[in-house]
């Protein structure tokens, strides 16, 4: 069967029509990607999806959105947009539909993506496991963590808020930037470091520590100058950046008991390559007696270019159709 995919963000909403069937996910079409500012619902947006689609759209959704599920009043983050899930017959004229976190979305498309649309990072070049727990963790506006516990064939995604644990440096550099942080958070967790947003923190840190003068940035402009090389601070702090999510990833593993990791996001894709080649896989594995089983852990870079999209898809037809 059809049915309209929808990841929705804060500054995007993406409408694919996907084909569903025994619990699987079929097909992804071409998507479409239209800015919710220019929109005043995703009522509004979905008529304009199904105008560019230039047919009718199918009666059955699949929704991701940027938000808790709770109760029938969905207020997304960072977006003026209220969905009202009891209304969704009316609205859009879906007779089923499922809706779902962004980073549940997520969980689900690891759940069923193919070994081709992963990248490897670090750990023995194998397919993650068929069975067992794999970790899922995003790093992105905050830092997203689920996991996916598969057996016998199928398999359940399990949000969790797992960006909020406790911040745990582990060298003197560390040291200093939850020192910095704390004058801010009485409370600082993994996601102030490990996300985004992140990079200033560790990049005031690290000009503080070399008693540099700097400009006060916001996270995008210190991410282009890291990614271009053109300021050796910002590019000392994506490698610490790096160093840091390889440590969170790996304690998050073992939390989870789980046999594969997957890194997931946006902000992966952009810093693969230093990833790679920044230390992340030897944080990943440093878990002092626990060494050697990290080391066996396959760790993954989710590759595909709408997880979101066939994540949600993967969630209804898992509800619906399986």
């Amino acid at each position: 069967m059809e049915v309209v995919s929808v990841d929705i963000g804060g500054t995007h909403a993406r409408f694919a029509i996907a084909e569903v069937k025994a619990g699987r996910v079929v097909s992804l079409g071409e998507p479409v990607t239209l800015k919710t500012a220019e929109h005043a619902s995703l009522q509004t947006a979905w008529q304009a999806f199904e105008k560019k689609l230039d047919r009718p759209v199918p009666t059955s959704a699949a929704i991701a959105v940027a938000s808790p599920i709770t109760g029938d009043v969905i207020r997304l983050t960072n977006n003026p947009w209220v969905i009202r899930p009891s209304l969704i017959p009316e609205r859009l004229g879906a007779d089923t539909w499922t809706i779902i976190n962004d980073f549940g979305a997520i969980g689900h498309a690891v759940a069923q993506l193919p070994p081709e649309d992963f990248d490897h990072l670090c750990g023995p070049e194998i397919p993650i496991p068929a069975k067992g727990v794999t970790t899922v963790c995003g790093p992105g506006t905050g830092l997203g963590v689920a996991q996916v516990f598969k057996t016998n064939g199928s398999y359940h995604v399990l949000p969790t808020e797992g960006g909020h644990v406790d911040y745990a440096p582990l060298d003197a550099i560390e040291d200093a930037l939850l020192k910095r942080l704390r004058r801010t958070f009485t409370r600082v967790s993994t996601e102030r470091i490990c996300a985004g947003p992140g990079i200033v923190a560790i990049y005031e840190t690290l000009a503080e520590m070399e008693g540099r003068s700097v400009p006060s940035r916001d996270d995008k402009a210190i991410w282009s100058e890291a990614l271009d090389g053109t300021d050796s601070i910002a590019l000392a702090a994506l490698d610490r950046f790096c160093l840091a999510l390889g440590a969170v990833a790996g304690d998050l593993a073992l939390a989870h008991g789980a046999n594969g990791v997957v890194i997931a996001g946006g902000l992966g894709l952009r810093i693969k390559d230093k990833l790679i080649r920044s230390g992340f896989d030897q944080r990943f594995v440093a878990k002092g007696r626990f060494q050697s089983m990290m080391a066996g852990i396959p760790v993954k870079l989710i590759a595909h270019p709408q997880p979101g999209l066939f994540g949600a898809a993967a969630a209804f037809a898992q509800e619906h159709t399986a």
